[in-house]
């Protein structure tokens, strides 16, 4: 029979923590809520898995490997039965320096991830102590208008920007179709809360500033808490890498409790109020809704592919130097540009730098979870919603659910429409114009491995 348990812990940092998101410093200087962990525990006859959600911008890999080895050591879980994610909070601390320019703050990072450590241990114990008899059900429900946007626009001099300014009139039209999809997975229990997976494709960027929050992840749970009399919600990001909050043609109420930040992007914590609000009533209009199934077989895979790196030619590095050594001396005013375009030359430079002496290719885990006739499908990074599209019309299965930011983090991987136009994404990514297609083959034949 199917047991479900489920947890939650505290995972706030200490003050001055440095926040993950930007490429700006932004120590922290108090909080908007709490950061917190989530776990659903699932077991079926021998088997047990566990789906973790923590508050966090990302969790990369040797972090992820460490992590699932202390959750093995002190639960007994395997490491490889262990589906970790991040909500990709942009105002939560750092677990991973970004590069040595951050070499005072190290310590202090390093004693935050020391202590998410200790915390997901306990998460994972919390959770196995409270498996209760369950059953599933599963359902689609669609976003509202005015949550979503493709944020990368073609724009009408030839050129594509992540991002541009509200009511530019050079802007033409968005590159690539939102998914207002929303897969749920809903588990009733006996003698316990219920619980839900949502899982939605948008990044969760909707504050800024120096508070600590969970931006509008923790709004929708918080959301349904009250409003299902206790129901706990786990969020799984889906497929975001080009999906913001921000409508670029701004109308009637859109501008109320927020205002335009220094990448053009609509942000405040009445912003992360609205969207929160607004996907919990997604859940809300289909709780009640849901088909209940035979959970027959539970079952994780994984699977590694090798994908290309995107290395800089030889005459780009003199600039991509320049512009990198100019950030990270404070001197942004002397880079040419400004607000995202500013972050996308900062971000390319990066890129270009990190890549100079290697390596040619990459290897990234996907991660698969077979639950009956549902399937989760987690890729260690930033995909875009064309991907998971992609990876949804595979055969075989009721519903699936491709999660973003899972056992990894690697950066974007965007579609080979924004590789051919340009953007912030493509221009940062590490990775060459066909990952998509690699991915979404990957993915397709993991999934057809659990059936």
């Amino acid at each position: 029979m199917l047991h479900v348990g489920y947890a939650k812990v505290n995972i706030n940092p200490q003050l001055g923590t440095d926040l993950a998101g930007y490429y700006i410093p932004r120590p922290a200087k108090g909080f908007l809520d709490d950061l917190e962990a989530h776990a659903i525990v699932i077991s079926l006859e021998q088997t047990k898995l566990a789906i973790v959600s923590v508050d966090t911008c990302y969790l990369k890999a040797p972090l992820i490997s460490r992590y699932r080895a202390a959750i093995e050591a002190a639960t007994g879980i395997s490491a490889d039965q262990l589906f970790l994610t991040a909500t990709h909070t942009h105002t939560g601390p750092r677990l991973t320096p970004i590069d040595s320019s951050e070499a005072k703050d190290i310590p202090v990072i390093e004693r935050y991830a020391d202590f998410v450590e200790e915390r997901l241990v306990d998460l994972i114990k919390l959770a196995l102590l409270d498996l209760k008899p369950a059953k599933m059900g599963f359902i689609t429900g669609y976003a509202p208008e005015r949550v979503a946007y493709i944020r990368l626009y073609q724009m009408k001099d030839g050129s594509a920007m992540t991002c541009p300014p509200i009511n530019d009139p050079n802007i033409d039209h968005p590159i690539g179709t939102l998914d207002q999809r929303m897969h749920i997975l809903r588990f009733d229990r006996e003698g316990g809360e219920s619980i839900v997976l949502a899982n939605y494709g948008l990044h969760a960027d909707t504050v800024n500033g120096e508070l600590l929050c969970s931006d509008w992840v923790g709004w929708m749970r918080r959301t349904l808490d009250k409003a299902l009399d206790g129901v706990k919600c786990i969020c799984l990001i889906g497929c975001q890498g080009d999906v913001g909050s921000t409508h670029v043609f701004p109308e009637g109420g859109d501008m109320n409790d927020t205002e335009i930040s220094f990448d053009n992007e609509m942000k405040s914590p009445g912003m992360a109020r609205f969207v929160g609000r607004a996907l919990a009533g997604t859940v809300l209009q289909v709780y009640d809704k849901v088909e209940y199934v035979d959970v027959d077989e539970l079952q994780i895979l994984h699977r590694i592919i090798e994908v290309d790196s995107n290395r800089p030619t030889p005459e780009q590095l003199p600039l991509a130097h320049k512009y990198k050594a100019l950030h990270e001396a404070g001197r942004d005013d002397e880079i040419p540009f400004t607000a995202m375009e500013l972050t996308t030359v900062v971000a390319e430079a990066t890129r270009m730098c990190n890549l100079e002496f290697g390596p040619d290719t990459f290897q990234l885990e996907l991660t698969g979870i077979r639950l009956g006739p549902v399937a989760l499908l987690g890729i260690p990074g930033e995909p875009f919603t064309d991907i998971g599209v992609r990876i949804k019309a595979t055969e075989g299965f009721r519903m699936i659910m491709p999660v973003a930011l899972c056992n990894g983090y690697e950066g974007y991987f965007p579609s080979s429409a924004a590789y051919a136009a340009g953007g912030y994404e493509s221009r940062s990514s590490r990775f060459r114009n066909n990952v998509s297609d690699l991915i979404v083959d990957g993915s397709k034949k993991l999934l057809n491995d659990l059936k």
